[in-house]
């Protein structure tokens, strides 16, 4: 058994002479939690989106569970596109049983399935409702349920979180850690870079179709150091980005965060915050992954979104 859930080898993409997918190549490891990231118009959609065959490659290989990708493969596959794909005038419940039995599991044993997934995701007394009398989060909650109903054993989805209010985008983190622990793989495609932070175990940076970096999510923001400071003060700190050693820095109101230049020393800054500002914190961290990938994606010239 392959220890890799898909294997990609120097995919290849393009559009009316656009490259939209330019020789990838990945590997996602069984029973990780993969992030797959990159500005808007990176190729990540597209990427995914060949995965399923949806789109055809150019050229390259695809590989699923160990085996060339083909149809039996992708039913293996759960796949949550970020437009949802339901049908606005089905009964939900009715609608969820059909895309699972399309998927290979009797209609019978759907049914059973699907009562628990309506409860935990807050749904069930919609159940008799059509599509288009939910909301927008209720949504994207019951595409979510027709991607796992069948149970399978990777999930591919393109920005989850779309929609959800922060009680849903809480539920939805729940759901996913479990099916993680459950051994599940999952594939996420997000701009919401504290859930990719907080559920990822490795990432992959995708910019104008071509893979910029990939690995463990601590060994990517390792690379960076422990080269930023939250500084939360009383006073004006207006000096504060002229000061010798700061490179960078951003002011979110309660506190500023100030990325240092290579070699300079935090306790100099420090000791002149202190002399001139009331300092209430002072921490040396890694850079997030938010910090990380707007730094690396406007490195490459291309305009994070």
């Amino acid at each position: 058994m392959s220890d890799q859930a898909l294997v990609l080898r120097g995919v290849c993409k393009s559009f009316a002479g656009h490259v939209a997918v330019k020789d990838l190549s990945l590997d996602v490891p069984r029973g990780s939690v993969f992030g797959l990231l990159g500005p808007n118009g990176a190729g990540k959609t597209t990427t995914l989106r060949m995965v399923m065959d949806i789109l055809g490659a150019d050229a390259g290989s695809i590989e699923i569970l160990g085996r060339p990708a083909d149809q039996a493969t992708r039913d293996r596959i759960g796949y949550m596109p970020e437009e949802r794909g339901l049908y606005p005038r089905m009964v939900l419940e009715e609608q969820l049983v059909f895309m699972a039995s399309i998927k290979g599991l009797g209609r019978k044993e759907a049914a059973e399935r699907l009562g628990p997934w309506l409860e935990r995701l807050g749904l069930e007394d919609w159940r008799k409702r059509k599509t288009n009398e939910l909301s927008k989060g209720m949504q994207q909650k019951a595409q979510f349920i027709a991607t796992v109903l069948h149970d399978p054993e990777v999930l591919i989805m393109d920005e989850p979180m779309s929609g959800l209010d922060p009680v849903g985008m809480n539920v939805m983190r729940d759901v996913m850690v479990d099916l993680s622990r459950r051994g599940s793989t999952i594939v996420l495609s997000s701009h919401q870079m504290d859930t990719v932070e907080k559920l990822c175990d490795r990432v992959a940076l995708i910019s104008k179709g071509e893979k910029v970096l990939d690995g463990p999510v601590s060994e990517v923001k390792a690379r960076h150091g422990q080269n930023t400071l939250i500084l939360a003060f009383d006073g004006d700190g207006s000096f504060l980005a002229s000061l010798p050693g700061v490179a960078k820095l951003s002011d979110f109101g309660q506190y500023v965060e100030i990325r240092m230049s290579e070699g300079a020393d935090p306790q100099s800054i420090l000791q002149e915050a202190t002399r001139q500002l009331t300092v209430r914190r002072f921490e040396i961290v890694v850079p997030s992954l938010h910090d990380f990938f707007v730094e690396t994606v406007t490195g490459s010239g291309e305009e994070a979104a």
